[in-house]
């Protein structure tokens, strides 16, 4: 018997929350329709100051599947949810807001998808339901939705949503969660990159009558900040290597400039041209090192969580051999490169260029040498990683041939 545990996290919510609690109640029958045959309702009163306790344990007079479980200090949000996700007895867990923003008669469609094989089931308010929900907040939403896709290789679009149904089991796959807001956009982020199965199924959305408790400006801060950080956790190269890549780009295309510049008969640079100059060569080394160390990093995620390290930035991986195993040769070469540079220029320089002209080429020697340095330096660090990540198995496998071999 499959058992549906549906968790409202309720702070001061005494003018509406008796009307969600007897909406969740009538979806029994529609839930019996696609094979969940219990609901049990967990109610948890986050240290509500009104009447919203009391309410609720009104209405367990006359109902014996709804609980209340209540904190004596307002934790948050997520706090709320994850000590309900705890009390929960249910196969199935779901959650919605006390305020009737979210439509509890559609628990039975998310349900009967994750009956059908999905782990984590969003209802989603961006999948074409009417909505009722404010411009500034549906663009935010669609930010949200639109990294979550970026950062997880898998396409989202209610990153957000506080309307959901997961299996229980997946909850020491998700975990750690924030006691804030933030929890939902965490929950997904960590569920796209934990490999869970997610699917949506589109709901419409009613705002809230009255103040809402969102701040747009303050939680939008929180939800970026949350999914950034998670992100970083699982994939590092993917966040900071498209950094790194932006500040090699911009770089490329101001010394493409500079070149263009060159090429037209322009032998000297005004004060806005070295600004340009000296702005190309902070972004193109802030840039590289930026990259690299995404790509270290995600050596360091591989041996915390004993999984294969994660190759290719774009979810690919696009070279026959990692990139970062030709950084010997590309950090000797660029080494050299600089070296040559730096003589040629000193060669010429005590001859006959002035010394507004040298500076120029020994600046690009030394960007190279340092790029050159930084590369050997990564490929060690990185090599020493991965011989650390493989141990187990590497210890493994040779117990095993040990054992193979006739005494």
């Amino acid at each position: 018997m499959t058992t549906l545990s549906v968790v409202i996290p309720a702070y001061n919510e005494e003018s509406g929350i008796a009307d969600i609690v007897q909406r969740v109640l009538d979806i029994q029958e529609g839930l019996i329709s696609v094979n969940v045959q219990d609901l049990e309702l967990l109610v948890v009163d986050d240290g509500s100051s009104d009447d919203t306790a009391q309410i609720v344990n009104d209405i367990i007079e006359h109902e014996a599947n709804v609980e209340l479980v209540s904190h004596v200090n307002n934790r948050g949000y997520g706090a709320a949810l994850k000590t309900g996700f705890c009390q929960a007895r249910g196969e199935l867990v779901g959650f919605l807001d006390a305020d009737g923003t979210y439509p509890p008669e559609y628990f039975p469609a998310l349900c009967e998808a994750a009956l059908n094989g999905a782990d984590l089931v969003v209802g989603s308010r961006m999948a074409g339901q009417e909505s009722d929900m404010p411009v500034v907040r549906r663009v935010g939403n669609l930010f949200f939705a639109n990294l979550l896709s970026l950062l997880g290789r898998q396409r989202v679009t209610d990153s957000a949503s506080g309307m959901r149904v997961f299996n229980k089991d997946i909850l020491d796959r998700i975990y750690p969660l924030p006691d804030g807001l933030n929890l939902t956009p965490v929950m997904s982020t960590r569920a796209v990159h934990e490999g869970v199965q997610v699917a949506e199924v589109p709901i419409p959305y009613s705002e809230r009558v009255g103040r809402s408790k969102l701040s747009v400006v303050r939680d939008g801060s929180l939800f970026l900040q949350s999914m950034l950080w998670t992100g970083l956790t699982y994939n590092p190269v993917r966040i900071l290597g498209l950094i790194g890549l932006a500040g090699m780009a911009l770089s490329i295309f101001i010394l493409l400039g500079i070149a263009m510049l060159r090429l037209q008969g322009v032998t000297s640079l005004g004060p806005w041209g070295v600004v340009a100059l000296f702005t190309a060569a902070v972004a193109g080394f802030a840039g590289f090192s930026i990259f690299t160390l995404g790509i270290s990093f995600n050596y360091l995620v591989s041996l915390f969580y004993k999984k294969p390290i994660r190759q290719g930035l774009f979810g690919r991986q696009l070279l026959s051999v990692p990139l970062d195993r030709h950084f010997w040769w590309a950090g000797g070469l660029a080494i050299l490169l600089g070296l040559s540079l730096g003589l040629f220029a000193l060669s010429n320089g005590t001859r006959v260029w002035e010394l507004t002209r040298l500076w120029f080429y020994l600046l690009g020697s030394a960007m190279l040498i340092i790029t050159g340095i930084q590369l050997i330096i990564y490929w060690i660090q990185m090599r020493v990683l991965e011989e650390l990540s493989a141990r187990d198995d590497l210890i493994g496998q040779e117990l095993q041939n040990q054992e193979k071999v006739p005494v």
